[in-house]
């Protein structure tokens, strides 16, 4: 992000655990520049680890700073992945590309990062319900994805 000044986000896939999202600030003048690992760990602390669908958490938009690259001003978002049940769970091939599909959806519909996160979260883990990378892709229509598009 330090070479590329108008980048606004980037997004880092964890599978299973979720996603991180570092997105960028104009706004605020905090100085308080914070260590990104730890906030990372602060997150992890801070995440809903009973919810069973996506949801997320953000630090506050401050200067973040990783050891040895620079600093940021911005905001870190850890988004959770839905927890599957292992009986629905039957091919991952393609989740990563549906999260990826689903977020630049989601950018195109000027979602929010709190929203972006969980929304492309809910389409990878519905394409992990079928076989194939495309069979289980969720239309609009589809009832899971109601929360995210209202």
């Amino acid at each position: 992000m330090l070479r590329l000044p108008n980048l606004r986000f980037v997004i880092v896939t964890l599978g299973g655990e979720g996603s991180i999202m570092l997105e960028r600030s104009t706004e605020g003048n905090s100085q308080e520049e914070v260590d990104v690992d730890n906030l990372l760990e602060i997150l992890k602390e801070r995440k809903d680890d009973v919810a069973t669908i996506p949801t997320y958490v953000s630090s506050s938009v401050s200067q973040l700073k990783a050891k040895g690259i620079g600093t940021v001003h911005g905001r870190l978002l850890l988004g959770t992945a839905e927890k599957i049940p292992p009986q629905e769970l039957i091919d991952t091939t393609g989740a990563g590309d549906a999260f990826i599909g689903a977020t630049l959806y989601a950018i195109c519909a000027n979602m929010s990062p709190e929203k972006l996160l969980p929304f492309a979260a809910q389409v990878a883990a519905a394409n992990c319900r079928a076989l194939g990378a495309r069979t289980s892709l969720p239309y609009l229509t589809d009832p899971r994805l109601v929360p995210f598009l209202s």
